[in-house]
């Protein structure tokens, strides 16, 4: 499937087939694939925006709870073959998700916002968030 220098960009749709392994033939194929990630062997990005889209079929669609996605998403942002810079910032964002009311993607600008990259922002959830912030 490829030469052992690439890095994968995973679509949701694998990362859902893996987790929550409700299709005959992809679900399967995703198991297959993520257990190579997770011994290293493969190596995968997973985008920010993949992990939103995960998050919300998730809550929206299967009404997982928030504690049950962190966990699930959190165990794959950890396997051996994850090349996520970005990494850190996710799993800091699922934890904020986890223990708090506020959505997903104000998470992820909280945690990926530093006095040289502020948020620039209306809602409110973000001051409570912690994150750096400016206003217009």
């Amino acid at each position: 499937m490829g030469s052992p220098g690439k890095v994968y960009l995973i679509d949701t749709n694998v990362i859902l087939r893996y987790l929550l392994d409700d299709h005959e033939t992809y679900s399967p194929k995703s198991k297959a694939f993520m257990l190579q990630v997770s011994h290293g062997k493969r190596k995968i990005e997973i985008p920010a925006v993949v992990v939103v889209e995960c998050v919300y079929v998730m809550e929206k669609y299967y009404g997982i709870p928030r504690t049950e996605i962190v966990g699930s998403i959190s165990a794959v942002l950890n396997f051996s073959g994850i090349a996520n810079s970005d990494r850190s910032e996710i799993l800091k964002a699922l934890l904020a998700y986890e223990n708090s009311n506020t959505d997903i993607v104000d998470c992820i600008l909280a945690a990926q916002s530093s006095p040289e990259k502020p948020v620039i922002s209306f809602d409110k959830d973000l001051e409570k968030l912690k994150a750096e912030t400016e206003t217009l």
